[in-house]
């Protein structure tokens, strides 16, 4: 964290954003590869990391469970397994976000039991975990509920075919658990309904790396063959797309022209349709990805649905463009129906518009003003940030620690862009003093 109680960003908006930046790697990608170490009997070396609050929590819960975590001179980092006993997951940490949940199938297939609290994370509706639960209970695993925390034990995992289609498409951290612990299982696996997230194909190749023996990455069938041990490995987690989106949608919305490298546009094809539609000029290489929004956006529709579609982590910062294009847009969220809280908070920016359940009418105006605002999870709080980045005026952004989970340093980027954004603490008295990076995390005794 930031060293300081409460904290916040003062931005002065209005100005257009240009020049080149370079793309973290991957939060939602380096999460749960982190928890799949576990199952490593070698070191694992990972580069490309982002520092994130995220990441120190996980690496923190590693920490509990008998991992070393240390970042290194360059930035990787660098996990090692020191003590096999511990098996709880508190809920102190995995209360923090829902993402420490992916230590469970680690567990279970590595050590034989896990037990781990019922995750936590951002207020964005009900997601249940019912669907990881089903598909370890098919890989042979005992499974209770006490007190709050799930108790799943088993000698040796079992192969078996397994679904994990849900209400609003495929569990990505269900994936993410069945998979990672169906490379340790006897026989072989199928997951059916699989999620096809990049995150979900980069944590499949990691696994491979580490000796496993994973088919179909990136379809809808995933095709797992269980080995007795897994090796140690040097990996690169992929660019991070959120933050890649979240980046172009800056620009798009302050009419400037940016250049993002180090990323893989295949992972964001739905989206820059999207902005093309809108009326972006983008450029696409091999590992960078230009935009430039010569005059207002025009309107245009977004429904958030499982990959390759638009990600519903985009739908946020989709709206605040929304509410500046020509005409009237239409979002809807069809993988969290309620996570449009960010909607109240537009408003007060002076966005138009209405919200029926999944879906929100966005009605575009000439300009939105400055005023505080308050956010409620990580997107939520960077859609606010790029409204304010727009807005006439002077823009309080509260609740940026929810910010520092997901976004390496994002207001030095937009700053290196032209932005004008203070951190400060929220008396605004003084500036906020930035996070450190993670050194290390020893195991602790659970």
């Amino acid at each position: 964290m930031n060293g300081c109680v409460r904290q916040c960003m003062r931005i002065t908006g209005g100005v257009p954003l240009f020049g080149t930046v370079r793309a973290s790697g991957s939060k939602n990608a380096a999460l749960p590869i982190m928890a799949a170490t576990i199952l490593a009997d070698g070191p694992v070396t990972l580069s490309r990391v982002p520092n994130l609050t995220d990441i120190d929590t996980l690496a923190l819960l590693l920490g509990h469970l008998g991992l070393e975590t240390k970042r290194d001179a360059a930035g990787r980092l660098r996990i090692a397994t020191v003590d096999r006993g511990p098996t709880l997951a508190n809920h102190e940490l995995v209360g923090r976000m829902r993402a420490s949940f992916c230590v469970l199938g680690p567990l279970l297939a590595r050590r034989g039991r896990a037990i781990v609290s019922l995750p936590g994370g951002c207020a964005i509706g009900c997601r249940p975990v019912d669907l990881h639960l089903k598909g370890l209970a098919a890989l042979g695993a005992e499974i209770c509920i006490e007190r709050g925390y799930i108790i799943a034990r088993a000698e040796r995992l079992r192969g078996a075919r397994i679904s994990l289609a849900g209400p609003h498409g495929p569990t990505v951290t269900g994936t993410a658990n069945v998979m990672a612990a169906a490379a340790l299982a006897r026989g072989h696996t199928t997951i059916t309904a699989a999620a096809r997230e990049p995150e979900i194909v980069d944590l499949g190749r990691f696994l491979n790396a580490l000796g496993a023996k994973i088919e179909g990455l990136g379809t809808s069938t995933i095709d797992v063959t269980g080995v007795e041990q897994l090796g140690g490995a040097d990996y690169q987690v992929i660019p991070d797309r959120i933050e890649t989106a979240t980046l172009l949608i800056a620009a798009a919305m302050t009419r400037g022209s940016i250049q993002v490298t180090g990323v893989v546009p295949s992972h964001l094809t739905t989206v820059l349709r999207t902005l093309d539609a809108a009326g972006a000029t983008l450029e696409v290489a091999p590992d960078r990805i230009s935009l430039a929004m010569p005059e207002n956006p025009r309107a245009f529709k977004a429904m958030a649905r499982p990959y390759p579609r638009i990600p519903t982590d985009v739908q946020a910062q989709l709206m605040s463009l929304a509410s500046l294009a020509r005409g009237r847009s239409r979002l809807a969220d069809h993988i969290f129906p309620e996570r449009f809280q960010h909607v109240a908070e537009l408003i007060r920016l002076g966005a138009v518009i209405e919200r029926r359940g999944d879906r929100a009418t966005v009605t575009g105006v000439d300009s939105l003003t400055g005023t505080e605002v308050t956010s409620s999870d990580l997107r939520a709080c960077a859609a606010l940030v790029l409204a304010g980045l727009a807005a006439r005026g002077t823009t309080v952004v509260r609740g940026i620690d929810h910010l520092d989970r997901g976004y390496e340093q994002l207001d030095a980027k937009l700053n290196k862009l032209g932005a004008r954004i203070e951190r400060m603490t929220d008396n605004e008295s003084a500036p906020c003093e930035r996070r450190r990076p993670l050194a290390c995390h020893s195991p602790v005794a659970a």
